[in-house]
């Protein structure tokens, strides 16, 4: 017959365990907000924004991304992503076509990522011409669509359910921004909350880099 653990040996005993509890949700809260890309901190200044089509958050379609950049890409998409196009899709290429681009990238779980969107909403009218959105990345479709609802983004949401463009675009910390010029060169990214003054800030740097490159915002 095994004698019990003396009182001490089972309270190291249950702090044990929750020490392992703590890290095992640790490490999951990791995998979920910073393995989403190969551990880095979004699109490096210089580079070109990676074509994508996905379906819009409101959308009635359904489906993973379109990464494609030349017909018959096996799991990229059987379309180049560029020609992919309609009412319920979000195109980065239609984007960057249209003028400068802010593209941010969030957990559809709220937080951090959802006040990050509600600043973009707050200031984006300030800036006409300039084509804002947001990618969902993972996460339940019905909670990301009860979520742009009920805080009232008036830009065009994407959903990202595999991940596959936030690998994409580099994307390992949730909010990540993505600041291009018009024809989708990128400015910058920016990881994490940014305040609504600094990005009114670099909402003008964007303009006044894109007004440099012959860019004009609608009269």
């Amino acid at each position: 017959m095994t004698e019990p653990a003396p009182a001490g040996g089972r309270r190291g005993g249950r702090m044990l365990l929750v020490l392992i509890v703590v890290g095992v949700l640790g490490w999951i809260t990791y995998n979920t907000l910073h393995t989403i890309g190969p551990g880095s901190r979004g699109l490096p200044a210089g580079v070109t924004l990676p074509p994508f089509a996905m379906p819009l958050a409101l959308g009635g379609l359904s489906g993973d991304a379109n990464v494609a950049t030349r017909a018959d890409s096996g799991g990229a998409g059987r379309r180049p992503a560029c020609a992919v196009r309609g009412r319920q899709i979000l195109n980065v290429c239609e984007l960057r076509e249209r003028g400068p681009v802010v593209l941010a990238f969030i957990a559809s779980r709220g937080g951090v990522c959802a006040r990050q969107l509600d600043g973009i909403e707050r200031i984006r009218r300030r800036f006409p011409g300039v084509q804002f959105a947001a990618v969902a990345i993972r996460g339940g479709r019905a909670s990301l669509r009860r979520l742009v609802r009920a805080r009232g983004w008036g830009f065009p949401v994407g959903y990202d359910h595999d991940g596959l463009v936030a690998n994409l675009y580099g994307v390992a910390v949730c909010p990540t921004i993505t600041f291009a010029y018009a024809g989708g060169r990128v400015m910058r990214s920016t990881v994490g909350l940014v305040g609504d003054g600094a990005l009114v800030a670099r909402l003008r740097e964007l303009v006044a880099g894109a007004r440099v490159r012959g860019w004009s915002p609608p009269a």
